[in-house]
Order: structure tokens, then sequence, then C-alpha cells
């Protein structure tokens, strides 16, 4: 049997090829059902996200297998197998477990090392798993591949730190704060940007969100997703008072909040911290504010420069992380080759001893004078013998099942051996 996997990712395929592939969730079990039906595939799931499309397959025939998969997902994407060539990529046997390892543990993500895309591929192979599409193979595979993520988490840092400018401005706050949960927040201008901030910080448990913009109706609109509240532009000055953190992505030509105001606010707070997340070009805030006793001002460059330091830091730590996928890749194989030597093993043993038990019949009548302890010193030596005929072959068929090949020769055993069940009955 052979492992494959085949697909495409943000690396090899523009987003309007990826999203002509995607498969959305009332889709994903018709492909599955789809994926099923081709015969050269034994085994399979699919897994699907914003960033690639993969089939992981189990297929008798390398060649027949790939075949079958590519033509599966060109017809997903309305287009055929030549037009689809220079997108896919087709990793076989040990390159194709490495891949899901490496994809599990975010090593292959457009982010290096985020956590998402480990939820994803558990998600996927779940539902395979729920449609029978799983089986020994698979089913050993996938829960390797999440214990291999769950240790390049653990034992390397290559998930620590923010590597989003939205994200390490919630870092930040963290570290100023420490508990989120009882910080109000005021989001000012609705931007990209500080409406992730304001996510993330949501999610961290912020208390409050206030949201001001200078359309309004836009304000009301991102403060009811947050379970907030909108002010009028005009009047977000009022609310400062109250307002631990700051989110400030506005499009305004000019300052809109001086450090003259915040010294005042600051007075009103009797010196409770606040945190400005300045993430506008041009700039919100007056930097003469990050002077005030007890405020704090970050602004882009400040989180750029966070975003890159943790990046180099995932990115060294991301060997590590390596080395810890090719340990478990490795303890995969060794059990995987097994599967083809363990039965060939057997068969060898079965055979032998068929022979030696049909030899001592041939022999009986020469054998009748025997005691009976004799007849079992007889016994044992025929074994004895077996065994040791047997014990090099097999001793090598073992360390082929241990070794770092994907496939062992297993074929040429049968044939030096003759060990077709049919031949062993003449």
């Amino acid at each position: 049997m052979y492992i494959l996997c085949i697909g495409l990712n943000h690396n090899t395929a523009p987003v309007e090829v990826r999203e002509s592939m995607a498969f959305e969730a009332e889709g994903l079990v018709e492909g599955l059902d789809r994926l099923r039906a081709l015969p050269g595939v034994a085994e399979g799931m699919i897994l699907s996200t914003c960033n690639r499309v993969e089939v992981i397959a189990v297929a008798g025939s390398r060649e027949a297998g790939a075949s079958e998969v590519s033509r599966f997902l060109a017809g997903r994407g309305g287009t055929t197998e030549e037009a689809l060539v220079d997108h896919l990529y087709v990793h076989e046997a040990r390159e194709a477990a490495r891949h899901i390892f490496r994809v599990a543990s975010g090593l292959d993500s457009m982010v290096l090392g985020e956590p998402q895309i480990l939820g994803q591929i558990k998600e996927a192979y779940r539902s395979a798993a729920d449609r029978r599409l799983t089986g020994k193979i698979l089913n050993r595979l996938l829960p390797r591949s999440f214990k291999a993520a769950k240790r390049a988490r653990t034992e390397t840092e290559v998930a620590e730190g923010a590597v989003s400018v939205s994200y390490a401005a919630v870092e930040l706050a963290r570290k100023i704060f420490g508990d989120l949960s009882g910080q109000s927040v005021l989001l000012i201008g609705a931007g990209e940007m500080g409406e992730l901030a304001a996510t993330h910080l949501a999610e961290a448990g912020a208390r409050e969100i206030v949201v001001t913009n200078r359309t309004y109706e836009r304000a009301v609109e991102l403060a009811e997703r947050f379970g907030g509240r909108a002010v009028r532009f005009e009047k977000f000055a009022e609310r400062l008072q109250q307002v631990d953190i700051a989110i400030c992505s506005a499009a305004a030509p000019d300052i809109l909040i001086r450090a003259d105001m915040i010294s005042r606010v600051i007075k009103a707070r009797k010196q409770r911290p606040m945190f400005f997340i300045d993430i506008a070009v041009p700039r919100n805030v007056d930097e003469a504010v990050n002077e005030i006793d007890n405020v704090f001002l970050y602004d882009i460059d400040d989180l750029r420069s966070v975003v890159e330091t943790n990046m180099e830091v995932r990115s060294r730590e991301a060997e590590k992380a390596g080395r810890i996928i090719e340990e478990e890749v490795g303890a995969f194989f060794s059990w995987f080759n097994t599967l083809d030597t363990e039965p060939t093993i057997q068969a060898l043993r079965r055979k032998a001893d068929r022979i030696r038990a049909r030899e001592l019949e041939r022999a009986g009548s020469g054998l009748s004078g025997l005691t009976g302890e004799q007849r079992t010193l007889v016994e044992t030596m025929t074994h004895s013998i077996v065994n040791k005929l047997l014990h090099d072959p097999i001793r090598h068929l073992k360390a082929m099942s241990r070794g770092t090949d994907d496939v062992c020769d297993i074929e040429t055993v049968q044939e030096i051996f003759n060990l077709d069940e049919r031949d062993e009955e003449r």
C-alpha cells in the first residue's frame, strides 16, 4: 500500500484557484463519497481550508492512485489535469507523511506555527472517519501527526509570540494589565487591523468594547458584533476617562489624541494605567503621550518590530520542530513497514513448518521403533534446524522493516522462498 498526499496551497496556487477547489461543509460529504468510489483508493480524507486543498490517500498503486486523485481534484475545480498540474504537488510515502506532519504542526502554514490548522486537520480526519473512509493506515498516521504537532508546540517555541500586528497589540496589553478580563476598550476607527485587535481583546475577556467611527452606522454595526456600544465620533473624547485600552485606527489627517488631553484624563483616573495602540497612518496619537506616567503608547512600527522579533524566534524554533517531525515520521514507518514484512515472515514460518511436518510423516515407518522420548528429541531437533535456517532471512526482513526505505522489496523475498500458498501444497 502507498501513502499519497496530493493537493495545492498558498505557495502553489493563486487564491482564485484555491477558491474553485475548496470544499464547503455541505460539499465535503459528497466529496468524500466521490473519493470513496475511486477504485484505486483504499483509504482517504480531504483537508480543505482557505489556504489549501489536499487529499490524503492510501492506494494499492502509486501511479493509479495519483492519477485518480488528480482527476478527482481537477473535476472539483471544473478544469483538467493538464491545467491543474502546475499548481498540484504530489507527495508519496515518507515525503507524504512528512508533509502531513508539517501541516499539522503549523510548519507549512502561511503564518509559521499558527494553531488553527491542527483543529482543521483533526476535523477533516473526523469527517472521513465518520464516513468510514479511513482504515488501519490513516487511523495510525493521523493520530501520529497530532502527537508530532503537540510535541512541536510543547518542546519548542515555534508557536510562541504574536506574529500579527493586531495580536501583538493584545500581547502587549497583557504585559501591562495582566488579566484583561476587567478592562474597557475604545475602538477609534473601524479599520481592519483595529477590528482584528478588538476581536482578540474580546476573546481575551475585555469587559466592554466601545466603538466610534466617522460613519456612525459602521460604528453601530461593529459594536453590535462585540456586544458593545457605539459613540458618535465627535463625542469619543468624553469616554476616555472610562477607557483602559484605546485602539486607534481612524483615517484622520491630524492628531486626534493630544498629550494635554491625556494628562487631564489620567489625573481624573487617579493614575490608573492607560494603553494606547496607534495603528493608524498618519498617527492618531501625539507621541508625547508616551511621556505621561502610567500611559503606554505603541504605534505601528513598535508592533511590527515585535512581530519581526517573534518571527525570527519561530523560524529558529522551526528547525527544532523539524527534527521532532523526523523522529515521529521514522516511528510511523517502523510500524508501517511491518505491514509488508510481518505477513511474509509468518508465511515463511508456516511453509517451513509444513515442510518439516511432511518430511517427518514420510519418515514415519523408519521412526516407528523410537521411544516416546526419542520421538520428542527428533521433533525438537527438526524444530531447531528449521529455526536456525530461518534465523538470518527473518532477521534481514525485520531489519528491512526498521530501515529508512519506504517500501521493502518483499516481492523478491516471496519469489526466493516461493511463498505462494498454492505452490506450497505441491
